[in-house]
């Protein structure tokens, strides 16, 4: 026994063993449980690379976020909501009205118009 139940000291290895956890003294040990029934998991297929937004609709989408802001911060993921195009365009829309004195980003993910 790791530990006695008394002893709330003990009470995170006490647990591991209600889970099911086995001891690991070295390395015949984790051999020993390899050679158990293993679970056998498929990868994941790969995840499709972001949308891109053609280069005449960035301009217009920079706009159209300039127009969503306010003095009242709102939720980067929010203007993705709104506006439908991709995180990734939104986000650096963002950063381009930002750098060009526009926008300000705060900390939570918010953005807001500058002024």
């Amino acid at each position: 026994m790791p530990g006695s139940p008394l002893d709330p000291r003990a009470r995170g290895t006490n647990d591991l063993i209600r889970q099911g956890a086995i001891l690991c003294e070295g390395i015949d040990d984790i051999l020993r449980e390899l050679r158990g029934p293993l679970s056998v998991r498929r990868p994941s297929p790969p995840t499709p690379p972001p949308a891109e937004v053609p280069e005449e609709e960035i301009d217009a989408l920079r706009e159209r976020i300039a127009a969503l802001l306010s003095p009242a911060a709102v939720s980067r993921d929010e203007l993705v909501r709104i506006t439908g195009a991709p995180p990734s365009a939104v986000y650096g829309a963002l950063v381009e009205l930002s750098v060009a004195g526009r926008a300000e980003l705060r900390p939570g993910n918010m953005a807001a118009a500058v002024g």
